[in-house]
């Protein structure tokens, strides 16, 4: 399970470093190899690979009247290997997707992790906070 918020740069090439904590793990579970792809909500997803794959083939199965969701996420998918010095490389259109120049948020989901540009992460989270309480959290506490 991924977890915790990281704050990362792009580097002028589009790449970015995976934290240790998480590229030693993604080492272990998936060989380094992760999908990306682009999420309704403006940020980016990725995937260890074998999470995708499963994922993958439930979005394949969506009726014809999810056909455009198929394509923002499977259209937009992109397979990516770490490098040597653990960095993957985020693509011209998924960069310009997310909204990522330079400063980014990798936030773990749990099964996966989001990528975002750092002001629109907390932009996000203020308008939540505004938004307050969904009636589905009604009844949860820490």
């Amino acid at each position: 399970m991924f977890q915790g918020a990281s704050s990362l740069n792009l580097d002028a090439k589009g790449r970015m470093t995976i934290p240790a904590r998480h590229r030693d793990a993604l080492q272990l579970q998936c060989e380094g190899r992760v999908t990306l792809t682009k999420h309704p909500d403006g940020c980016l997803l990725l995937f260890p690979r074998s999470v995708w794959e499963t994922r993958r083939e439930e979005i394949a199965k969506w009726p014809i009247s999810a056909r455009a969701w198929q394509r923002i996420f499977l259209g937009n998918a992109v397979d990516v290997e770490f490098d040597t010095a653990g960095r993957i490389l985020i693509a011209p259109e998924l960069r310009a997707a997310g909204g990522l120049t330079r400063d980014v948020m990798l936030m773990g989901m749990g099964s996966h992790f989001e990528i975002w540009d750092a002001a629109k992460l907390a932009e996000s989270e203020s308008d939540a906070i505004a938004a307050g309480v969904p009636d589905v959290l009604n009844n949860f506490s820490f």
